[in-house]
């Protein structure tokens, strides 16, 4: 497959906003900071798809982009960890991430994104027993590929699999910068929407 057009389509705040559609979902997340929007802009093709930002927490909101005219929906969830912001902040945020990964019927896949560079952090992992209590799909993608050399990356690569619990072969490293990793998010995307049809 590949992406062909991207549009942005709507925003949440809450889940009476959350959108309903017959097309397949694939929500993005991860902590803030860790390249949501880069990813997202990267595999669309599209830079100015979802706003990037130097500033962690940025995304408040459920942003949801249709893929090649109906093809899938892309959901973009707020950044988890993100210190500089309220308790009572966090906790909105929290519920609005849960509402929406427990009860949206449409939602196919989730990515979840860390930093090739580091240990799976303690919301990484809690996202991951989340999403393993649900039974909910998941594939891990190790970002910013481009910070490390190969044989970094190679040894990297089991300690991030250990952190999340699950096997090298669910972690697709990406690289905005370099490029890396698109074709294969494309092959596990495809793969995703045909066992479900």
């Amino acid at each position: 497959m590949k992406i062909a057009k991207a549009k942005f389509i709507t925003s949440a705040a809450g889940e009476e906003g959350f959108l309903t559609s017959p097309a397949f979902q694939f929500a993005v997340v991860g902590r803030s900071n860790v390249g949501k929007s880069s990813f997202i802009n990267y595999i669309t093709g599209n830079a100015g798809l979802a706003k990037t930002s130097k500033q962690p927490g940025r995304t408040r909101l459920v942003n949801y982009f249709d893929i090649n005219d109906g093809e899938f929906i892309l959901v973009d969830l707020p950044g988890y960890g993100y210190a500089e912001v309220s308790d009572d902040v966090k906790r909105k945020w929290g519920v609005l991430m849960d509402k929406y990964l427990s009860g949206s019927p449409q939602l196919a896949h989730v990515f979840v994104l860390v930093d090739v560079r580091h240990k799976p952090t303690d919301l990484d992992r809690q996202m991951i027993n989340y999403l393993n209590y649900y039974g909910k799909s998941y594939t891990i993608v190790a970002t910013k590929g481009d910070k490390l050399s190969r044989a970094q990356i190679n040894r990297q690569l089991p300690v991030i699999a250990a952190g999340c619990g699950t096997g090298i072969d669910n972690i697709i490293v990406t690289s905005a910068l370099s490029k890396v990793g698109k074709e294969k998010i494309f092959e596990r995307i495809e793969q995703i929407l045909t066992n479900l049809q």
